[in-house]
């Protein structure tokens, strides 16, 4: 058994240790997922969405949430998944990211769920060319599978600030 073996183990252990905790769990194209809880504002069913000009197509637009203007991004569209029709369950979840407040449209939210550290697993490699850095890791309850999102990473740097942008103008 080699020195470095241990700590290795120990410091995803620490890591998983950091990561446990609550997350509200939502569902996209059948998929669930899971968002910490402290960065979650609230939820509100989906409204009138304004579109603004020169904007990707998974930036939505803005909407007027008791007189603060928030954007909305269509995590399906952010994930290159295939749109989807608008339900009575789609809702936009408020969340802070990045020092920015906006809404995230899902196709329903599920549960909040306590997650301990030993239900943790770190994201699997998929290969150089496949981006899993918006993952902090695999969940596992219930026998299920939860992606874990790192919404601040969710967005890249430019598009945090343009969004930023778009809050403030």
């Amino acid at each position: 058994m080699s020195a470095t073996a241990p700590s290795g183990k120990a410091s995803g252990q620490k890591r998983h240790e950091a990561l446990a905790g609550k997350y509200l769990t939502f569902f996209l194209a059948g998929e669930e997922y899971g968002i910490e809880i402290l960065k979650v504002q609230e939820i509100i069913g989906t409204m009138p969405i304004t579109r603004v000009p020169r904007t990707p197509p998974y930036t939505r637009g803005v909407i007027n949430l008791r007189g603060k203007i928030i954007p909305i991004i269509d995590l399906r569209l952010r994930f290159r998944m295939s749109a989807a029709e608008q339900t009575d369950e789609t809702c936009i979840v408020v969340v802070r990211s990045a020092g920015v407040v906006m809404g995230l449209i899902v196709d329903r939210v599920s549960d909040v769920l306590a997650v301990a550290a030993d239900q943790i697993d770190d994201v699997p490699s998929f290969g150089i060319d496949i981006d899993t850095d918006f993952l902090l890791g695999i969940g596992k309850s219930e026998g299920k599978v939860k992606l874990l999102l790192d919404i601040d990473r969710v967005l890249a740097r430019g598009d945090s600030q343009a969004l930023a942008e778009l809050q403030q103008g």
